[in-house]
């Protein structure tokens, strides 16, 4: 029998897609609970028929923190585990028993694994540790969106390696308030490193590549930005707004700032590699390529980039080296794209195309 309380909460909206499956991976705990922020389909129909303690309440205006604080509230005072989901998200089997020899440990707060996206073949892409699982008392969430747990005095936050939640999206969901929402969070915290750096991305996503710049620049100039992927990402994130500009010597530049700032990361490599054999140098491409490879580890955070992982490396390593006339290592790389890849005619037809040069 479990010696601690363990609750569920979570936001929603329009979510009935994922209500079954979310609540399945959820059952482990011993209740939970939901605010719906107003949907218009049988989201709250659907998670009542399964137990699920629901609460409707519209936010206006809207801010994550604002609604996660309010689902919080719904979470009795005795709960010893807070786990904060959304409806989108899958822990795997057996989440509570590892959860549990991690608390038993004096935890405040829990990190845990988090595969927040999947390439084109179902593999994880981008996956990082995240810390949504707290005691509850003492905590609030912060920020209209980007939302975080805020920080206890003398916080003991442990890892539970074993814990896995899978994220699934919407991708038919908008993001249009997330722009709006970043405004504000820059405009009520201009100190704050990590949504100033958020601000300048989204701006890049959004095509407004001179805000995303000086928005970024801004980022890279706060005393508290010293966590150097992150900075890495602003440098790469500024790089390829010039190139958008159609400014690629000043992208160069703050692609070669980029690898200087986080030389054990290989985004900026190949970012800098691709941007070179559009270039035609393919001499200094191969050389960044060869440096990338090198480095073997990929850190559980937020900033790697799926494309340094997967058959794009070695795709544009088999490029650079045919151009380069090095056509056995080209042969090798094309190979290894086909290995990750192996379903694209395109890979397939330079397959053909290499070994062609190779025997003749």
């Amino acid at each position: 029998m479990s010696k601690y309380k363990v609750c569920v909460y979570a936001i929603c909206k329009n979510e009935s897609k994922f209500v079954k499956r979310w609540y399945n991976s959820m059952k482990e705990a011993d209740n939970i609970y939901v605010l719906d922020t107003g949907s218009s389909d049988d989201t709250v129909d659907l998670l009542k028929k399964v137990g699920v303690k629901v609460k409707v309440e519209k936010i206006e205006p809207w801010r994550f923190d604002v609604a996660r604080n309010k689902s919080l509230e719904m979470v009795p005072l005795d709960t010893d585990i807070c786990v904060c989901t959304d409806l989108d998200e899958v822990f795997d089997e057996g989440w509570r028993e590892k959860l549990e020899e991690t608390w038993k440990l004096g935890a405040d707060k829990v990190k845990y694994n988090y595969i927040w996206s999947f390439d084109q073949y179902g593999k994880p892409a981008t996956t990082f540790y995240i810390g949504k699982i707290h005691k509850r008392k003492g905590y609030k969430w912060v920020h209209p969106v980007h939302e975080v747990l805020n920080v206890l005095p003398d916080e003991k936050e442990l890892i539970a390696p074993g814990i896995t939640l899978k994220h699934y999206p919407d991708l038919t969901k908008s993001r249009g308030s997330y722009l709006p929402l970043l405004e504000l969070s820059v405009k009520e915290d201009p100190t704050d490193d990590r949504n100033m750096h958020y601000l300048g991305r989204e701006y890049m996503y959004y095509g407004k590549y001179n805000e995303a710049i000086d928005t970024l620049i801004k980022h890279l100039d706060l005393p508290k930005a010293l966590w150097k992927p992150e900075r890495c990402a602003s440098m790469r994130f500024i790089a390829r707004c010039y190139i958008s500009l159609k400014r690629p010597k000043e992208a160069e530049m703050w692609f070669k700032l980029a690898i200087r700032e986080a030389p054990n990361m290989r985004e900026a490599y190949v970012e800098l590699a691709s941007l070179y054999g559009e270039e035609k140098r393919y001499g200094e491409a191969y050389d960044l390529i060869k440096e990338a490879l090198e480095i073997k580890n990929k850190d559980a955070i937020y900033i790697n980039e799926a494309f340094c992982w997967n058959d794009y490396i070695y795709d544009l390593m088999a490029n650079i080296c045919y151009n380069l006339g090095y056509f056995p290592e080209s042969l090798i790389n094309i190979k290894k794209a086909l290995e990750i890849n192996p379903e694209s005619e395109r890979l397939k037809n330079n397959l053909k195309i290499i070994e062609m040069s190779v025997n003749s």
